[in-house]
């Protein structure tokens, strides 16, 4: 009986060594797979759906693992990257700790929330409604990462919270000699110097334009609030202004109006914020493209019309 006994223990010996062999050694897969597992999922569905995928060659091994370690009660839903050749162990433990894939979301600076919406509605691994309103600048442009199945309000929720700790930090460590009232105010000229220029470098120097024009009392042209009058941030314009554009009635119109249009025309990013925060120390007023994607910058109206004519020279070629 003893001896029967010992050959029972040395065979189940064996038989778990041979379990935990197949469970550490390399795993058929050939190049890196994504698996999702739904909530509900059964550790059989599991485990069949793993072997249809290539991922574990043994689905009976898999079960009786996750079994005997008690894994098997605590396997989660989510969706899953793995590694070719991983181990069946290790698929099992990154099912279980729940180590799911965080996919990738970029929202550019400078887009409205039409445009921010359009991104967010066109991603497949996110979901839900979506709901983001007509005020511009509540959202921080930035690349977000999200688990699949992730609300896509959720994210806009991230991005709006982002915002506004981004603009507590940059009203914070604002220039006190600023014609800027509040943080609204700083997120509007933000918004104008994201759309005037997308050269890093220069953003200071166009905040430092706006600023010496508010504080002269100047009124501010500059194209992009006009073209938000026109489009309202719902499309793009599609063409070039025209003369009769700048005569459009409306508070966005800086041609017409003194002062910052009453919201924001975009979503601003950092750079842009702490552009309006921190403008360069300049006697600039004046600033038009040089036609290779940067601008040339002046202090009087007779250099600004030169630098005009240079410009309306380059782009007739």
């Amino acid at each position: 009986m003893k001896k029967i006994l010992g050959i029972g223990i040395v065979l189940a010996a064996l038989i778990v060594l041979q379990i935990y062999l197949w469970c550490v050694q390399a795993g058929p897969l050939a190049q890196t797979a994504f698996i999702r597992v739904e909530k509900g999922t059964s550790l059989n569905m599991m485990a069949d759906g793993l072997k249809r995928e290539g991922i574990i060659a043994h689905p009976l091994i898999f079960k009786i693992a996750a079994r005997l370690s008690g894994l098997s009660q605590k396997l989660r839903a989510g969706e899953y990257q793995f590694e070719p050749k991983i181990s069946l162990w290790k698929v099992m433990q990154k099912i279980a700790k729940g180590d799911v894939f965080y996919r990738k979301i970029t929202l550019p600076e400078g887009l409205t929330n039409a445009e921010i919406a359009q991104i967010l509605n066109e991603n497949p691994y996110l979901s839900g409604e979506l709901a983001l309103g007509d005020k511009q600048g509540l959202i921080l442009p930035e690349t977000y990462t999200f688990p699949f199945g992730t609300a896509r309000q959720k994210i806009v929720a991230e991005a709006q919270a982002d915002m506004q700790k981004t603009l507590d930090e940059a009203w914070n460590a604002r220039d006190l000699n600023l014609p800027i009232k509040n943080k609204k105010e700083l997120l509007i000229l933000a918004s104008i110097i994201e759309k005037e220029t997308g050269v890093p470098e220069e953003r200071a120097l166009v905040a430092s334009v706006f600023v010496n024009r508010l504080k002269k009392g100047m009124k501010l042209q500059t194209d992009p609030t006009v073209i938000f009058a026109l489009t309202e941030g719902k499309s793009e314009l599609g063409r070039t202004l025209k003369r009769k554009d700048l005569q459009i009635d409306s508070p966005y119109n800086t041609y017409k109006y003194y002062g910052l249009p009453p919201e924001p025309i975009c979503n601003p990013g950092k750079d842009a914020i702490f552009a309006a925060a921190q403008p360069a120390e300049t006697d600039y007023l004046f600033f038009v493209a040089t036609g290779d994607g940067g601008h040339n910058f002046s202090k009087s109206l007779s250099e600004h019309n030169k630098n005009v004519k240079s410009w309306v020279k380059k782009i007739s070629k």
